[in-house]
């Protein structure tokens, strides 16, 4: 085992669970978490997560994740759990760039989200979730993977929940309001469990990168200015929840990518263009950072947190998407260059992102993802000689 390496929370499938899920996308006329709709469903997911738990610690993982065997989609789930909120299935997916890099590809469509009352994190399935997980893995190090406030903020707010004649919330600033209570209630019962380790996962990030050709942020004819106010908006209801979880004793991290489905991605941008926002402002204590391809820019990005001497980084420098191994030599000139502006005894090394953001995952098998995953783990042992244990 070496803690140097990290995975960010997401592993395939078995395919007895995945009957189950496939079966939910496709319908909503069921109601989260979707056991009483389907007999067997509940017993099936907790033996695949008892099951991925034992293979994780097989394989030499010093943090411990459920493999997020529980959800559908790495951010959607999380949001059916809070009481106020009704899902169901919009006329389109996502759209996320084709392996072309041109055409667009359509994810599934149960992703409409409509606000019925007020939102409340209390007594959400995750707790139990999380608590049986936790027995599973029993002394070692775990942490739960949830979305961002503001991932979720913007997701809410860039649709007609605010502001119409029967709307819970008449504004934005109403929203925020909402939506930030209700993370503290889950926050608050997740550290009264005993967790210790909550990360937020945020793909919105690379909106504000103006060498993203994919934002709606760029290009002419954009205010720039109000640009900069929402970047600071999202920044601020990040950092008022994860001061929440420091009173509490959390730690609290981060994961951000440009998508992860079906081995696609959502678009570009680097992190050189937002260091100044998202990498320095935001007060996470580890961050885990999407840097398998070009799209992520120059590692100079880095230079933003020699002045944060406790914040630890994650380079995303392998790839999840792909059914091959990774190009070693890559990876360790990745990393000495890293480590000519951050501390090597800050640095840890992942995949860009899980192996299953939605619950069909990434085009590989659960074999190349596990030989994927020890290819990690030696590279980061050799690396990191002095760290293996």
């Amino acid at each position: 085992m070496c803690n140097k390496f990290q995975i960010v929370g997401s592993l395939l499938r078995p395919s007895e669970l995945l009957k189950y899920k496939t079966q939910i996308e496709h319908r909503d006329d069921i109601s989260y978490p979707f056991y009483q709709d389907f007999a067997g469903y509940e017993t099936c997911e907790a033996e695949a997560i008892k099951n991925v738990v034992n293979k994780e610690i097989e394989h030499g993982l010093s943090v411990i994740t459920d493999g997020e065997y529980s959800k559908s989609m790495w951010h959607l789930d999380f949001v059916w759990g809070f009481e106020g909120i009704e899902r169901y299935i919009a006329d389109h997916g996502y759209f996320f760039r084709d392996t072309d890099g041109t055409s667009k590809y359509e994810t599934r469509k149960d992703i409409g989200l409509r606000i019925t009352g007020e939102l409340s994190g209390k007594n959400h399935h995750f707790i139990k979730i999380f608590k049986e997980f936790q027995e599973h893995a029993g002394d070692r190090e775990t942490k739960l993977c949830v979305p961002s406030p503001s991932h979720i903020f913007g997701e809410l707010s860039w649709s007609d929940n605010i502001g119409g004649k029967d709307a819970v919330y008449k504004n934005r600033q109403e929203l925020k309001a909402g939506l930030v209570k209700a993370y503290k209630e889950f926050v608050g019962e997740f550290a009264a469990l005993g967790g210790k380790i909550i990360q937020f996962d945020d793909c919105l990030w690379e909106l504000f990168a103006d060498d993203n050709p994919n934002s709606p942020y760029t290009g002419e004819n954009i205010n720039q200015e109000e640009v900069q106010a929402l970047a600071t908006e999202f920044i601020d209801i990040n950092n008022t929840v994860i001061d929440y979880g420091h009173s509490l004793g959390l730690k609290v991290w981060t994961h951000n990518c440009r998508g992860n489905y079906d081995s696609r991605n959502m678009g570009g941008g680097s992190y050189v263009k937002i260091a100044n926002l998202f990498l320095k402002q935001l007060k996470y204590d580890r961050f885990f950072l999407e840097w398998d391809d070009e799209r992520a820019g120059s590692l100079e990005a880095l230079a933003v947190f020699k002045d944060r001497p406790d914040t630890e980084i994650v380079l995303g420098l392998l790839s999840s998407k792909t059914n091959t191994l990774d190009d070693e030599e890559r990876v360790v000139r990745l990393l000495n260059e890293a480590a000519t502006i951050i501390d090597k005894d800050r640095l840890f090394l992942s995949h860009q992102c899980g192996f299953a953001s939605c619950d069909g995952g990434n085009e590989l098998t659960e074999d190349e993802q596990w030989a994927k995953i020890n290819q990690g783990q030696r590279i980061a042992k050799q690396y990191w000689q002095t760290q293996s244990v």
